[in-house]
């Protein structure tokens, strides 16, 4: 019911923008600043002007149909009218990925915000090609993701760890799911808590052990065929989606 009245007062032609949580609370009637760029966008990317619709949206306060109120170079607000949508946060998994090239990490970011990763952990591996990342860019690729699938929260991305210390300091009792090419996944009723996606060349033999002696690390079969790391994180967030969305059928 709810749904259907968004679906009705909201069009999908309104443009629509993550407004960060700020010390200013979405209220009806309330005017509320907009970020640095949004107001560029709104006014020369999309072509819009003072008293067209949008919506806005964060984690904190939901998603809420508003109107432009001002709209000068930079600098913009927002008129908040309604509550659209309350605050909910995404049910999904942590994604912990080998960085790759810059295009490829970056379409990581994208489908991954799109298939509901909470939160990016970059990881160093042995056979990692790339250990720099542009996290403000990614940051930037993220939060657009999150505007076109309408998702109401970004995803955060964290700075690169070595896999080893994140793996000493990863708890027993989070499941972590780990694509490991060739080998068996374990057909364990356990849901995933994060997933763990190797660099192209996949993960050394070191590191495969280590990820076996984990009391935490459940293998995760991606199929006979060896895969792109970016098809991969694809293919495991999907499998990972599926599986629990069969435990909760029961």
């Amino acid at each position: 019911m709810g749904e259907a009245r968004y679906r009705k007062r909201m069009s999908r032609s309104d443009p629509r923008l993550y407004v960060p949580a700020s010390e200013i609370a979405f209220a009806e009637g309330q005017t509320v600043p907009l970020p640095l760029g949004q107001a560029h966008y709104l006014g020369n990317v999309m072509r819009q002007g003072v008293g067209s619709a949008v919506c806005v949206f964060n984690e904190r306060d939901g998603e809420w149909g508003a109107e432009i109120a001002a709209l000068k170079k930079d600098k913009g607000s927002v008129l908040l009218h309604r509550c659209e949508r309350p605050p909910a946060p995404t049910d999904g998994v942590e994604l912990l990925f080998a960085p790759l090239k810059r295009d490829a990490t970056e379409l990581v970011i994208r489908m991954g915000t799109e298939l509901g990763v909470t939160r990016f952990r970059p990881v160093v591996t042995e056979r990692t090609n790339t250990h720099r990342l542009n996290l403000e860019r990614l940051s930037v690729i993220a939060t657009e993701a999150a505007e076109q699938c309408e998702r109401l929260d970004v995803p955060e991305i964290l700075p690169p760890e070595s896999l080893r210390v994140v793996l000493a300091e990863w708890p027993d009792d989070r499941p972590l799911f780990a694509a490991l090419e060739r080998r068996p996944g374990e057909d364990a009723a356990v849901q995933a808590a994060a997933l763990l996606i190797g660099p192209e060349g996949g993960f050394s033999e070191a590191e495969v052990e280590l990820l076996r002696r984990h009391a935490a690390v459940h293998a995760l079969s991606l199929g006979p065929l060896v895969l792109r790391a970016e098809t991969a994180v694809c293919a495991g967030l999907s499998r990972l989606a599926a599986r629990a969305e069969d435990a909760a059928r029961g």
